[in-house]
C-alpha cells in the first residue's frame, strides 16, 4: 500500500518532490536507458554499437584531431551567434518604427526556408568554404533570433512604456531604456534557448560543406563507412559540448542578471 502512495505521488502533475526524490528518479532512468542499450546490443544484428566499439570510437576520433575539429566547430558556433544577435538585435529594434517593421517581418519569415536552396546561392556568391559555412549559419540564425526577439518586445506589459513616458522620455528614449537597455538579460535567454538549434544545424551545416572540417566533418565521415561506434561517440560528444554551452549562458545570464527573474 505505501509503495502505491509512493507510485502515485510520482505520477500526480505538479507533485513537488524533494532533491533527493528527483535525484533517485533521475538514477532510475539513466539504468533504464543504459538497460536499454544492452539490450539493444544483444544478438548478431543488434539495434545499437556496443559499448566496446563506442570506447573504440572515442580513441580513433581522438587520434585523428578530435580536439582540433571540436574547436573548429566552437569558433564556427561563436562567431555566426555574434554575428547574427547583431543582425537579428537590428531588425528586432528597428520592428517599432512604422518604416522597418515590415522589413523585420519580412526577416522572420525566412525562417522557413531549407537548407538546400540558400546554400545553393550562398555558393554563387561565396567561394570560401569556411565563409560559406559562416553565412548559412548566419542568415538561418539571424531570422530565428528576430522572430524570439520580436516575441520578447510584444510581452513588454504597457505599464513599462507609460511609466517611461510618465518620467519625459521622448520616444526614441522610450525604445533605448525600456526595449534595448530593459530587455538585455531576455536578449541572453533568448540566445540561451535558441542554442539548440544553432548546435544541430552548425553540425549539420558543416557536414553539408565539408572542406573547413569540424564535428558535422567527422559524423560524414563516420556515416560514409558505417562505423556506428564512431557515430555514437560523436553523438554523445555533441549532446555533451551543448549540454555544457547551454549551463554556461544559462549561468553567465543569472550571475550577471541576478534580480532579472524576481
Amino acid at each position: 500500500m505505501a509503495a502505491f502512495f509512493i507510485m502515485k505521488k510520482y505520477i500526480t502533475p505538479f507533485e513537488k518532490l524533494g532533491q533527493p526524490t528527483r535525484t533517485i528518479i533521475l538514477l532510475a532512468w539513466i539504468v533504464v536507458l543504459l538497460a536499454v542499450w544492452f539490450l539493444g546490443t544483444m544478438g548478431t544484428k543488434h539495434l545499437f554499437p556496443t559499448p566496446g566499439q563506442v570506447l573504440q570510437g572515442f580513441t580513433e576520433l581522438y587520434r585523428e584531431g578530435l580536439v582540433v575539429h571540436i574547436f573548429n566547430s566552437l569558433s564556427l558556433c561563436f562567431l555566426s551567434i555574434f554575428l547574427a544577435v547583431i543582425l537579428s538585435m537590428f531588425f528586432a529594434y528597428a520592428w517599432p518604427i512604422p518604416l522597418l517593421k515590415p522589413i523585420s517581418e519580412f526577416i522572420t519569415k525566412f525562417r522557413f526556408l531549407p537548407f538546400t536552396g540558400l546554400s545553393f546561392y550562398i555558393t554563387l556568391i561565396i567561394h570560401d568554404a569556411r565563409n560559406m559555412q559562416i553565412w548559412i549559419m548566419v542568415i538561418f540564425l539571424t531570422t530565428f533570433l528576430t522572430t524570439s526577439l520580436i516575441a520578447v518586445i510584444k510581452d513588454i506589459p504597457e505599464e513599462e512604456f507609460d511609466h517611461a513616458k510618465t518620467l519625459g522620455c521622448t520616444r526614441l528614449e522610450v525604445l533605448w531604456q525600456v526595449i534595448v537597455l530593459g530587455r538585455v538579460d531576455y536578449v541572453i535567454d533568448v540566445i540561451r534557448q535558441n542554442l539548440a538549434i544553432t548546435w544541430m544545424m552548425l553540425v549539420t551545416v558543416e557536414s553539408i560543406v565539408v572542406a573547413s572540417g569540424g564535428l558535422g566533418f567527422l559524423i560524414k565521415n563516420s556515416d560514409k563507412f558505417m562505423n556506428h561506434g564512431r557515430i555514437i561517440a560523436l553523438q554523445i560528444i555533441i549532446l555533451l559540448i551543448g549540454l555544457g554551452l547551454d549551463a554556461g549562458i544559462n549561468f553567465l545570464r543569472k550571475a550577471v542578471f541576478r534580480y532579472s527573474k524576481i
